[in-house]
């Protein structure tokens, strides 16, 4: 009788230490794991379709395999003409304000563009206008851009990176350029990435991104633990 109510003390025991623990987890450990950081995807493309768009996409699934992620995606050929006519950020409808906040408080941006005459397109430009100067800083930022030849890939150094390093982001360590060639034109419409090398490299640059990005995880895991 004695053992028997033993047992069911030692039983009782470690039940109510697993409750304990499992809440201790969910509190503590939980919040870490179920956070997902706010990803901007920017497409500077001016077509409904393209090769930018498609590399954006690549990059932003390579990235989601890897990270617990809350995307957004951004594309000019939409948001374009609401950002034409404006000047300022106070002639901006609220659907472009809307966007531009977006990337304001983005955890992680994604941008991508086409090469216009051997820069970026102008209305991916007006676009990053609009964003407040000191809205990015620390934002990690993975650059990307297509063309029509591998002549084009210095853009990625030459104009994207200067124009988010002045923004004060983390512009992340490795940038993926595309050319004409590395792509397939669909059927149906649209464009696949066709070559094995691109494909590389969007691995390899997610690969070199991710110490700054699970750094990343780790902070605001540590701020919404300390909130809870």
């Amino acid at each position: 009788m004695i053992l028997c109510v033993g047992m069911l003390a030692a039983i009782y025991l470690l039940l109510f230490a697993f409750d304990e623990f499992g809440a201790f987890w969910n509190k503590w450990i939980g919040v870490g794991m179920s956070q997902k950081l706010k990803l901007v995807a920017v497409s500077g493309s001016l077509g409904k379709s393209s090769r930018t768009t498609t590399l954006l996409k690549a990059i932003v699934a390579e990235l989601q395999d890897k990270l617990s992620l809350d995307v957004h995606l951004i594309e000019l050929y939409q948001l374009g003409p609401l950002l034409g006519s404006s000047l300022s950020r106070l002639d901006l409808p609220k659907a472009a304000v809307d966007e531009v906040l977006q990337i304001e408080e983005a955890d992680i941006l994604v941008v991508a563009t086409p090469v216009y005459r051997a820069s970026v397109t102008g209305l991916f430009k007006h676009l990053f206008d609009f964003v407040g100067h000191e809205a990015l800083i620390n934002t990690p930022v993975f650059l990307a851009a297509t063309g029509g030849s591998d002549r084009h890939a210095l853009v990625i150094d030459h104009q994207l990176r200067p124009l988010f390093s002045f923004f004060q982001t983390l512009t992340l360590p490795l940038g993926v350029y595309g050319s004409e060639q590395d792509f397939n034109e669909l059927d149906l419409g649209g464009f696949a990435i066709a070559s094995e090398s691109l494909q590389a490299r969007i691995a390899l640059a997610v690969e070199r991104a991710l110490p700054s990005l699970q750094a990343l995880v780790a902070a605001k895991s540590a701020t919404e633990k300390a909130r809870a």
